[in-house]
């Protein structure tokens, strides 16, 4: 039987095997999942809520088990792995706190009696998940998806499979009927055939542009809906106005959360010239302070990335960057030590067409690009063919207000780093992907938006 095998990286030992089971199980549980669905539909939205808040209890009293497990797993330091699990509580009380006026009927006055908008949920979701969030990204998809009436499916990482079960045990014991949320441990080469099961209805994909481009076609050919949150290049840019040692410090931290693992994190910082000196020699000694080394210590800043061949790739970006005329300002050596480490990078006086411009580099690798203005700092962001996250930087809000609405992105924060929020839409454009999670944008992706009219 095959198994899914999971590898922690700080140390490369095995830490536990899951046997994989086979697509006809696969299309067994989803059977029962649509089943399920078809009375966890008819549940009224208070009955949901009770369900989602006792889900919320769970993550909170078993925090400190979840956040171990995922750092295990994927690398992340223990301090962001107890953030994450407080951040799916949080989720949860969202939406049960506030779902029935996200999903509320919708009045339309015409010459009807009676006409408006209605949302009906859809049937069985099926979200195909990364391991940089094992928790979070999961519960993102999950819970709107099951208070609006849906039932999901889940298709996690390899490499998370403890994280996986222990989110489908988590909705069990909050006392969600079996089938509401199904973990299936199968291969990736299973996907197709989970995709064109007849009981599923739609697709959620976090993950790489090939991976969404993949799943688009499949689900597309079976004219099935799709979201799609994909790569991300996010660009910040830094007026000659800002204060330089916030601006530095929310660079470090940018770059090096979640061990440079982020969709949303700050990859290209593009400054003006008339400080691009001093931020980048500010931003380089707080880059080489930053403490690499085992996650599960307090006082790591960054751990290992994901997995050994993970930073092999990006270490091959950043050899590729240099060899085009990038400068190496700081890091760019694998080091000697065991596990998927690598240390905090700086690339500098990059230009379209290195790899560290135009690629996302996954890893704590940050790429610093000089312009001469505004106008050229604003082309340059948008010189991209990612469009997910966006910053601004800058001693004058309402400035950055005006920059960041010229930037080409789902997401535009002027002076902190993104971050998705329940009550804000989260989602990209171009090769980032297409649709929005979270708040009423979100919830309303997989239901069925009815219109009814009484005469």
């Amino acid at each position: 039987m095959k198994k899914a095998i999971c590898i922690n990286p700080a140390t490369e030992k095995e830490i536990a095997s899951y046997n994989r089971i086979t697509p006809e199980i696969a299309r067994e549980k989803i059977a029962k999942a649509n089943e399920t669905y078809q009375s966890w539909k008819k549940t009224s939205f208070a009955e949901r809520s009770k369900l989602m808040q006792k889900l919320a209890d769970i993550f909170e009293e078993n925090k400190e088990e979840y956040a171990q497990l995922a750092t295990q797993e994927m690398g992340k330091t223990i301090k962001q792995s107890r953030s994450e699990i407080e951040k799916c509580a949080k989720i949860c009380r969202y939406y049960a706190d506030n779902i029935k006026d996200l999903l509320a009927d919708k009045i339309i006055k015409t010459e009807a009696k009676k006409s408006y908008v209605t949302y009906q949920p859809l049937g069985v979701v099926l979200a195909v998940m990364p391991w940089n969030f094992p928790f979070y990204q999961v519960i993102r998809f999950a819970v709107p998806a099951i208070m609006s009436g849906n039932v999901g499916v889940l298709k996690h990482a390899s490499n998370v499979q403890g994280c996986a079960f222990a989110l489908e045990d988590a909705f069990e014991k909050a006392g969600f009927q079996k089938g509401i949320f199904t973990n299936l441990n199968v291969e990736t080469d299973a996907i197709k055939t989970i995709i064109e099961d007849k009981n599923i209805i739609g697709v959620t994909l976090t993950g790489s542009e090939p991976a969404g481009r993949s799943v688009a076609k499949i689900a597309g050919e079976n004219l099935k809906k799709t979201v799609l949150e994909l790569g991300g290049s996010d660009a910040y840019i830094v007026l000659e106005d800002v204060d330089l040692e916030k601006a530095t410090d929310l660079a470090t931290h940018g770059r090096l959360q979640n061990n440079g693992q982020t969709c949303i994190a700050a990859k290209r910082f593009i400054v003006l010239e008339e400080i691009y000196d001093d931020f980048l020699k500010m931003f380089t000694q707080k880059m080489e302070a930053a403490k690499m080394g085992e996650p599960t210590n307090e006082d790591t800043y960054y751990g290992p990335l994901a997995r050994v061949d993970l930073r092999d790739e990006l270490h091959d970006q950043v050899e590729k960057t240099i060899k085009q005329g990038g400068k190496l300002i700081l890091g760019g050596k694998i080091p000697s030590q065991k596990g998927a480490y690598y240390p905090a990078t700086i690339l500098a006086d990059l230009k379209p067409g290195m790899t560290a411009f135009d690629e996302e580099l996954f890893g704590p690798v940050a790429s610093v690009i000089k312009a001469k203005d505004e106008n050229e700092a604003i082309a340059l962001a948008n010189n991209s063919t990612f469009g997910l996250g966006s910053g601004v930087l800058t001693g004058n809000s309402e400035r950055g207000e005006k920059v960041a609405l010229q930037l080409e992105a789902g997401n535009s924060f002027v002076n902190k780093l993104v971050a998705s929020d329940p009550r804000l839409p989260f989602g990209g454009i171009k090769n980032s992907g297409y649709g929005r999670e979270l708040s009423d944008f979100g919830v309303k992706e997989f239901v069925n938006t009815k219109t009814i009219w009484v005469d």
